[in-house]
């Protein structure tokens, strides 16, 4: 199951909306067969490590990190595949939140005769895939919020200087957290300042098309930006307000910016709305890469489940730009929490990453 675990990790940023799967078939302790979910969904993964294991699959065991399927989409389900295949025995990490599947996967294979389990590292399969669970149940996508700062929380000078604060071994891991994702989500404060171009830039890995979403609810976006000019080859979609009028945002549509129409709030845009907006198409994994109010507005709402705190080691002062905007925070108890899950060194900087509490934490919790 730690082997389809892996394989399935290769599968995040790429298979929206459906979920990373992984599937390991094992024949007389060997393994005869794996695979993962493809780009945009298909081929799944234990249809791929079924072809790769032919014959060898009869009588074999399938570790699965996900419940088979047990629908029709745009391929046959995959609990029948396996079943067709002589598969004598399937091992599930975690059930299918799908209303479509949801326990009719398992209960498929156990009426064909296949030994069914349940739950092996299932606490693991569900961290791998708790965007595509919480777009099916909440109809929200997972939103990490990723910040690059000095120690004491500062992302510029206050002239506005920010290029480079971490060192090259931080950026790149910042690349390949990208690449991980389904979106990246930015202010437009941030388009104005830095003209980003928001790809998966890794050399010797394919670059991965994830979109590329801009709140701007004044429809501050320059046309000239690298995010417009770009837009006819990777997906780009800027998030306004409802009222714009529709001559003011002809010229984005036909550089090939898709509009996301949604409902003012103060300040800005109703984040909860944008990230619901997201998940109607297909989004289950966000990564928000600021600036400071977009991360304020996150916080503010509740809606960052995962922080990937980049940390280069130096002070900047009271006159630097601080890495989130006020919340405001009054009281201790009502400032947004999280715990720590993995810290790890990068070059000279030093990466720590967090999640959300699922009930209110106490300090050192």
């Amino acid at each position: 199951m730690a082997a389809a675990l892996a394989v399935a990790r290769r599968g995040l940023g790429n298979t929206w909306p459906n979920p990373a799967v992984g599937c390991v078939l094992v024949r007389d302790g060997a393994v005869v067969g794996r695979g993962w979910t493809q780009p945009g969904g298909r081929p799944h993964a234990e249809t791929q490590a079924l072809e790769r294991a032919g014959e060898a699959a009869r009588g074999a065991t399938a570790y699965v990190t996900l419940e088979p399927c047990s629908h029709w989409g745009r391929t046959p389900p995959c609990c029948d595949a396996l079943i067709r295949a002589g598969v004598s025995r399937v091992v599930v990490a975690t059930g299918d939140p799908d209303p479509r599947v949801d326990g009719r996967g398992l209960q498929r294979l156990r009426e064909a005769g296949v030994i069914v389990e349940l739950g092996l590292m299932g606490e693991e399969a569900r961290a791998l895939n708790a965007g595509f669970a919480r777009r099916i149940t909440r109809g929200l996508p997972l939103v990490t919020l990723k910040l690059a700062t000095t120690l004491d929380g500062r992302i510029a000078t206050g002239a506005g200087e920010s290029q480079w604060i971490t060192g090259p071994e931080a950026r790149r891991e910042a690349h390949a957290m990208r690449a991980r994702h389904d979106a990246i989500l930015v202010g437009s404060g941030t388009v104005l300042a830095d003209d980003p171009e928001l790809t998966a830039r890794i050399p010797g890995m394919a670059r991965v098309k994830l979109a590329r979403v801009v709140a701007d609810s004044r429809l501050r976006t320059p046309l000239a930006s690298r995010l417009v000019r770009t837009a006819g080859e990777v997906p780009t979609w800027i998030a306004t307000r409802t009222n714009q009028r529709p001559g003011v945002l002809a010229p984005y549509q036909e550089a090939g910016v898709q509009i996301l129409s949604v409902p003012r709030a103060k300040p800005g845009l109703d984040l909860g709305a944008l990230l619901g907006a997201l998940a109607q198409r297909g989004v289950t994994r966000v990564l928000a890469e600021g600036g400071a109010g977009l991360a304020a507005g996150l916080l503010r709402g509740g809606f960052v489940n995962r922080l990937a705190w980049f940390h280069a080691p130096g002070i900047m002062g009271g006159d630097g730009l601080p890495a989130v905007q006020p919340l405001p925070v009054v009281l201790l108890s009502a400032m947004p929490r999280f715990y720590r899950i993995a810290s790890r060194p990068l070059g000279q900087d030093w990466l720590t990453e967090f999640e959300e509490c699922g009930a209110p934490c106490s300090p050192g919790s």
